[in-house]
């Protein structure tokens, strides 16, 4: 009786395991997402950033979770990548919120306005000041839902030609320079350029164009623009603290085991600080090779920095008249902005002139 009640124990525990095994496979199942970059994988440091994200995605997962990362143009171009995650072409892109503002002007706000948050500001604003709720209420329109993935922090104002000293010397200049910075641009004169990061040194060389921006020094010497336009302005006053984002199909991101999304939240935070980390390590040096092979720093004239920044604002006050999405998102923004600068001034921006000026001084 013994024996017989032992197997029919163990049978009946066979069976429950044989029911119980599913129901675990299925809170780990295997995944494989693709991920196209809006960058090449020249440029390590941004494209950098999407691999980060997929190599502690499959350590985090025993390797159940894999995504797979595409340089731009590989599947789709970075034009069309939020189409093609919106559309489910792909699951995932890594890419900047502002190059899809032929959809609405409010993509802008995503990952900068000219004149707008530094990097640390920009992230206080999304993790603690409803940034990123306001911006995935606004991305769900697109079906994408979106994470911070990195910072470039304050960039360059690009290279020229020839000198630029007054709002008269940018009229009718042609320039690579995309999103409402462009049409900030166009009011002081310029004729805005949309060109691929690929394409700015053979049109600088042939005078397709006058001037383009593109980064911070590290990648800009990657593409060699010094060779072809000696004059390098600053600031970038169009992207004090650019955000890149991870965006996910949102009907995807709602299917994953919340294990999942807690590994990607958690991936994409690290590959937020990773990037900016990498950028100012690796600026520096860049900026003295530059100057070392030639290169002409120069700062943009206090006349050009209002004219630009009325402008700006003028063209705010516009899109939030007009665009009932720009408002909610524009209004956040700015009364953050409005705060955050105020307590900047206070600490860090007195501090940070006293170690300048220290270390003028040697």
């Amino acid at each position: 009786m013994k024996r017989r009640t032992f197997l029919q124990a163990a049978t009946v525990g066979t069976a429950a395991g044989a029911v119980a095994m599913p129901a675990i496979a299925q809170s780990a199942p295997e995944i494989r997402w693709r991920l196209t970059s809006g960058f090449p994988k020249s440029l390590d440091t941004l494209f950098g950033g999407g691999e980060l994200l997929a190599k502690y995605v499959s350590e985090a997962t025993d390797g159940k979770f894999q995504i797979q990362t595409f340089a731009a143009g590989e599947i789709v171009g970075t034009p069309q990548a939020a189409d093609a995650v919106g559309n489910g072409t792909v699951e995932m892109a890594h890419s900047c919120s502002y190059y899809y503002i032929g959809k609405d002007p409010t993509f802008a706000i995503g990952t900068n306005l000219p004149f707008g948050l530094n990097s640390r500001q920009t992230n206080a604003w999304l993790y603690h000041g409803d940034g990123n709720k306001l911006l995935n209420e606004f991305y769900s329109k697109y079906n994408l839902f979106a994470l911070p993935a990195g910072n470039t922090g304050a960039q360059m104002g690009g290279w020229f030609r020839k000198e630029i000293k007054t709002v008269q010397d940018l009229n009718g200049l042609k320039m690579r320079i995309a999103g409402l910075a462009g049409q900030i641009m166009a009011k002081l004169g310029v004729v805005p350029q949309q060109i691929a990061g690929g394409d700015l040194y053979p049109s600088l060389e042939r005078g397709t164009i006058d001037a383009a921006e593109w980064v911070a020094p590290y990648d800009d010497e990657k593409l060699g623009l010094n060779k072809v336009a000696p004059y390098y302005y600053y600031p970038g006053f169009w992207e004090g603290g650019p955000a890149i984002h991870f965006f996910i199909n949102l009907e995807k991101w709602n299917a994953l085991p919340k294990s999942y999304q807690a590994a990607v939240q958690a991936a994409a935070g690290y590959a937020n600080v990773d990037t900016q980390a990498k950028y100012d390590a690796r600026n520096p040096a860049a900026l003295r090779s530059l100057i070392g092979a030639g290169a002409q720093l120069r700062p943009f004239s206090s006349e050009i920095m209002d004219a630009a920044y009325k402008a700006a604002n003028e063209i705010y006050d516009e899109l939030a008249a007009s665009n009932p999405n720009f408002k909610k998102l524009y209004d956040s923004y700015k009364a953050f902005r409005g705060e955050e600068y105020l307590w900047f001034q206070v600490a860090e921006y007195a501090y940070d002139n006293f170690m300048i000026r220290a270390r003028a001084r040697g």
